[in-house]
């Protein structure tokens, strides 16, 4: 077992077990963090560089002594055993991602951003080939009162990276979270339609940072959807956020 104490490791870091495999991390480093500095892949929706960890869509679940825990906000630690590919985690992962596309309405051959889809390419990552469990088939509104941009609720996963960058990195704090459970969705100011929100900039950055087809630009058809979340990690470091 990898103790922290092994040859070359300085007080500012840490050894643990990631899959069998002895790895290095700094101090403070959350799992997924020390993970991904070693190469090791362990999917994500809710997380984006630059932002701060909400650990809402557990994607990214990894097991330590067998407890199944969510990798992006968990601390890694000096010794930690950690595993990402059991088949426990695996069937998991592929549940919690079916469960996300049973709640909405994803179709993915009439949305904007098919072929440029995180969740998309997510399902093709865990190996999701079906949906296991009955669709739910919401009659949720699209607001398209907004200059510029649109959100679609139907194709919604609550990440919330829009709150986070909007707040974070904007500091408009024009998004949130109304209502609970199922109903849950996203609101703009005091939940008013947001071309009524008096707080929005109209910068855009929660369209660049949605992971689906949820908030686009207008005017774009099926497939035109491009979107560059790794903007926001380039914007917090050049202006000294992070």
């Amino acid at each position: 077992m990898a103790t922290g104490e092994e040859e070359g490791v300085t007080v500012n870091e840490m050894v643990l077990r990631i899959d069998g495999r002895d790895v290095r991390a700094p101090a403070g480093a959350t799992i997924l963090e020390a993970a991904k500095l070693n190469g090791i892949l362990i999917p994500t929706l809710c997380h984006l560089d630059g932002l701060c960890e909400a650990g809402v869509c557990r994607v990214c679940l990894v097991e330590v002594k067998g407890e199944v825990v969510p990798a992006c906000v968990r601390p890694a630690a000096a010794g930690m055993e950690v595993e990402t590919k059991t088949e426990r985690v695996k069937e998991l992962r592929r549940t919690v991602v079916e469960l996300l596309f049973a709640e909405r309405n994803h179709i993915c051959a009439v949305c904007v951003s098919n072929g440029h889809c995180e969740l998309q390419d997510l399902a093709n990552e865990v190996e999701m080939h079906s949906v296991r469990v009955p669709y739910v088939y919401p009659r949720l509104p699209l607001d398209a009162t907004h200059p510029r941009f649109l959100i679609d609720h139907n194709r919604c996963v609550l990440c919330g990276r829009c709150v986070r960058v909007c707040a974070e990195v904007e500091g408009a704090h024009t998004w949130g979270t109304g209502e609970r459970g199922v109903r849950a969705r996203m609101i703009t100011d005091l939940a008013v339609d947001w071309g009524k929100a008096e707080s929005c900039t109209g910068c855009g950055k929660c369209v660049q940072v949605c992971p689906t087809g949820a908030i686009v630009l207008k005017g774009k058809a099926a497939a035109e959807m491009e979107k560059d979340p790794g903007l926001v990690a380039e914007l917090v470091e050049r202006r000294g956020l992070a």
